[in-house]
């Protein structure tokens, strides 16, 4: 008896889900980003809601909570009720949080369940369209033989830039003076007048001046060159191999969502991006569609946190 009661109940709790699974989304879905309007993750996660209104017949709302690297709208997300109707949306930076604040208002790695990715988008390494150096080896043996003389710019310290350039320079053996400013763009601004020799940044960030012709891209990272940037090699083509960021951006969930709802948001998403549009979208901003499947991108952010860790010892940057 016991047994059929167990099977009864394990089958009423399935049925649930699945009920669950089938209704979302019962009322509005809103989409937390943890930065500012206009930035990469915002404008990525506006053209992904558009999209999933229009599959569902749902609003989805994108609320913009910046502050703190991006810690103060993942809290408010890891907070919400767990139904599938709050996401938050992020970057690569996600990844880094651990190595930036001695203590989060929230378990990094179990109060947000990662659900999917939306985009990925390589990183890539720009200088000035008039700098000297004409290849990401001209631009390496001059740091060699002037180590700290060049400088590059990031977001601030712990930012996704910063990182990737420390971690440049742990592949390449070479030593860059870091200038932070208060934001990618005020780096870009600084690149672009002159006050810095480089800059590392996803190609989204770097797009517009480029096709601009204010600066030049050495090379990018994945595995082969972008549509989007032609004449830029890969870091291995470019001599550089053992260097592979790849920024992803994605939706995550609060603890406890129903494993099923979690699989339809997922299913969504890859349909949203993978419609001709959208491929076009992530193709202008040098990157590709993601849908990844939830156990994949939960392991996609585990190895990348774990990458930053000789990155954060090198780079000495002082918890927050």
């Amino acid at each position: 008896m016991n047994r059929i009661v167990t099977l009864a109940a394990t089958l009423l709790a399935a049925t649930a889900f699945n009920a669950a699974a089938q209704a979302w989304p019962t009322k509005p879905v809103k989409i937390i980003v943890p930065y500012p309007p206009g930035g990469a993750v915002d404008v990525i996660s506006r053209k992904v809601a558009q999209k999933l209104a229009d599959q569902l017949g749902q609003p989805f709302v994108v609320e913009n909570k910046p502050g703190a690297t991006g810690t103060i709208g993942m809290a408010l997300a890891a907070q919400a009720a767990p139904d599938g109707h709050t996401l938050a949306a992020n970057d690569m930076t996600y990844s880094l949080l651990p190595y930036v604040f001695k203590r989060l208002p929230w378990d990094h790695a179990k109060d947000l369940v990662p659900v999917t990715t939306t985009v990925f988008v390589p990183y890539a390494i720009a200088v000035r369209a008039d700098a000297p150096y004409k290849s990401l080896g001209d631009l390496l043996a001059a740091a060699k033989a002037n180590p700290g003389k060049l400088n590059y710019g990031s977001g601030g310290p712990g930012t996704a830039p910063h990182f990737a350039t420390e971690s440049l320079m742990l592949a390449a053996k070479v030593d860059l003076t870091h200038i932070p400013y208060k934001g990618a763009g005020e780096a870009m601004t600084a690149l672009v007048g002159g006050q810095i020799d480089l800059f590392i940044a996803s190609t989204a960030s770097l797009m517009a001046q480029t096709k601009g012709g204010r600066t030049r891209v050495l090379a990018v990272s994945g595995d082969k060159r972008l549509a989007a940037l032609p004449d830029s090699p890969t870091f291995a083509q470019a001599g550089l191999p053992g260097y592979g960021i790849l920024n992803f951006n994605g939706f995550w969930a609060p603890k406890g969502t129903p494993a099923e709802v979690v699989a339809k948001i997922q299913a969504e998403v890859a349909k949203a991006v993978a419609t001709p549009d959208m491929v076009a979208f992530a193709e202008s901003q040098g990157g590709f569609p993601g849908g990844t499947k939830p156990d994949a991108f939960a392991k996609t952010v585990s190895d990348t946190t774990k990458m930053w860790a000789p990155v954060a010892e090198k780079a000495k940057v002082e918890r927050q």
